[in-house]
């Protein structure tokens, strides 16, 4: 197993790659990267935890939604004025909520 260095949200990281699995790495590190950027650059989320866990849920909730459309109809991509909007907002807040109250005193996941 190999070693890629690589950066996220200006941050260098040292992850361990199964040969051949280059593309696949640097590929998900890019989604990685651009979903936490679009957060904070929308300026509502400072703390890089919180970033990542919105951006993990935001990646988790399209991976889910993509795999429950039938393959026979095209997935068309999801305009968003803001990473985080309506229902969505509540849903994200109290999972916010329990993560801080998981958390306690730490407050970092990372």
């Amino acid at each position: 197993m190999k070693q890629l260095e690589v950066q996220i949200m200006g941050q260098s990281y040292l992850l361990g790659c199964p040969d051949g699995g280059d593309a696949r790495l640097l590929e998900a590190v890019e989604r990685v990267d651009t979903a936490m950027c679009k957060i904070r650059d929308a300026g509502k989320v400072r703390a890089r935890d919180r970033i990542a866990v919105l951006a993990a849920l935001n990646l988790a909730f399209d991976l889910s939604d993509k795999a429950a459309v039938p393959a026979a109809v095209p997935v068309q991509p999801e305009v968003h004025a803001s990473p985080i909007e309506g229902d969505g907002a509540l849903l994200l807040t109290s999972l916010l909520e329990r993560l801080d109250a998981a958390l306690g005193d730490d407050g970092r996941l990372l």
